[in-house]
């Protein structure tokens, strides 16, 4: 089985307590999002080994037990890297020294080889310098090189880019999506910025006060009215298109979901290529009769397939394009004064500043 089996009951600070049951994939990016104080940290370190959960927890990854009555693997021994907040890089040791520390001590050959990772993660400039004259951007991209390099079969990353400027943080969001393509390699990512976790995750994990409320597959999450995502002042939609092709004149590039158009700022990559968009509910207006003289250019027939109220204000909508679903935050006013009803055939109104583009892939 192609999966990582968490039973779990760990003790953490004050009266916190992680309880889990479930499984998630031993493949792709699972993201585990959840406010501080939810258990993520808590989580990973199970999975390392770096914690031991009451006795009767098990972790069995894929066909292996990790954890179980009577056994207890050690963290060494699960060939499990994990990245940190901060890169956790041996000052004495320049560059080349830390990723070379990490291949003397891998216990086996089927990982990625050293001139590889130099490569996708463009360290070459960096090799001879110290940890010290590193930028923090610099710095996790080495730790990810150094825990590549230990040849795991799981990679952990705890809020890698939380120290990041928004740039670094782009630059690396961008080289963790192109090593989980090169590398096939399952990496358990912990976030608390949905944006963040937009771009990257396969499956999601939403964790609250240490309990399990909701996973799944992440277009399928963010698309739904009865999770904590809708609920979040930051709640989006994630859409997958395709490249239709470029306007070079106006700076823009066409995106095709479920044979409708979406124009975005202008992108680099060819006609074709596939491509996540993420398109906040606050930035969704609705309207009965599409619009003929709109300052906005992306205006899509939708259905309305469910709507959720939000207090006295505002209502919630979630909104059919195909087999894909935006969601519409309104006030409670403008749907009544529409008369909204489940079914309805409306036209959803994006702002194109609210589009943010997600890349899938990165340049070889």
């Amino acid at each position: 089985m192609n999966k990582l089996t968490l039973r779990l009951d760990c003790p953490g600070d004050d009266s916190f307590r992680l309880q889990l049951d479930c499984e998630i994939p031993a493949s792709g990016i699972t993201a585990i999002y959840g406010p501080s104080g939810s258990g993520k940290s808590t989580l990973l370190d199970c999975v390392a080994g770096l914690r031991r959960p009451v006795e009767g927890s098990l972790i069995r990854f894929r066909s292996e037990n990790w954890l179980a009555d009577k056994i207890c693997i050690q963290p060494w021994h699960r060939r499990v890297a994990y990245v940190f907040q901060d890169a956790r890089l041996f000052p004495h040791l320049n560059v080349q020294q830390n990723l070379d520390y990490a291949v003397a001590r891998r216990t086996s050959n089927d990982g990625a080889s050293m001139q590889q990772l130099v490569q996708w993660l463009e360290l070459g400039s960096l090799l001879q310098r110290n940890p010290s004259a590193l930028s923090a951007g610099q710095k996790q991209r080495v730790a990810i090189g150094r825990a590549l390099l230990s040849a795991p079969q799981l990679l952990l990353l705890d809020e890698p880019l939380a120290n990041l400027d928004p740039v670094a943080r782009q630059q690396c969001l961008a080289y963790l999506q192109y090593l989980a393509r090169k590398l096939e390699l399952p990496m358990i990512y912990v976030s608390h910025d949905i944006e963040e976790v937009s771009q990257l995750a396969d499956h999601l994990v939403l964790l609250e006060k240490g309990r399990l409320v909701d996973q799944g597959l992440l277009l399928d999450l963010c698309g739904r009215l009865d999770t904590r995502l809708s609920r979040e002042e930051q709640a989006a939609a994630i859409l997958v298109g395709h490249i239709r092709g470029h306007d070079p004149e106006f700076g823009l590039t066409e995106i095709d979901v479920e044979g409708h158009s979406i124009l975005v700022g202008q992108q680099q990559q060819a006609p074709g290529e596939k491509r996540r968009l993420r398109i906040p509910a606050r930035d969704v207006s609705i309207c009965r009769l599409k619009p003929q003289d709109s300052s906005i250019l992306n205006i899509l027939p939708v259905t309305l397939t469910q709507t959720e109220p939000e207090g006295n204000a505002r209502v919630l909508l979630r909104l059919a394009l195909g087999t894909q679903f935006l969601l519409a935050r309104i006030t409670r006013k403008s749907a009544n004064s529409l008369n909204l009803q489940v079914g309805d055939q409306l036209f959803a109104q994006i702002k194109s500043a609210a589009l943010l583009m997600e890349s899938l892939e990165n340049h070889e």
